[in-house]
């Protein structure tokens, strides 16, 4: 059973930074997507940044240049540093997991975490 672990949200000013961690439990198979999603009330949910199993990453272009994926392997745990952080970054934070390459359309992965919370105000 694939389990989803998010933390690390919080409340932080514009200009700040966070960093969120997911820690995954219960998945086994080689070749994967890990994906980091935000929505905002009102809004559609919306791929930030993904990382695949071979450690390629793809990014939002909302985010490029102040968002970092990584993961650790060894932890089974993916990262989101979050720099210079804007009031429209304000939203509940989801990491995903899916079984294939990476694409940032939030109906393609399989597993959801229960989300995080980032709010930035100006």
């Amino acid at each position: 059973q694939v389990q989803l672990v998010e933390s690390g949200g919080g409340s932080v000013q514009a200009g700040g930074s966070l960093r969120l961690s997911c820690a995954a439990f219960g998945y086994t198979y080689s070749t994967y997507c890990m994906g980091w999603f935000r929505q905002a009330p009102g809004k559609e949910r919306e791929g930030v940044a993904a990382i695949d199993s071979d450690g390629s990453t793809t990014y939002a272009d909302s985010v490029k240049g102040r968002f970092t994926i990584s993961q650790d392997n060894a932890k089974n745990t993916l990262y989101l540093e979050m720099n210079n952080l804007k009031p429209e970054d304000t939203a509940m934070y989801y990491c995903a997991l899916r079984w294939a390459g990476c694409v940032l359309i939030a109906g393609w992965y399989n597993h959801w975490g229960q989300g995080t919370q980032v709010t930035v105000s100006s």
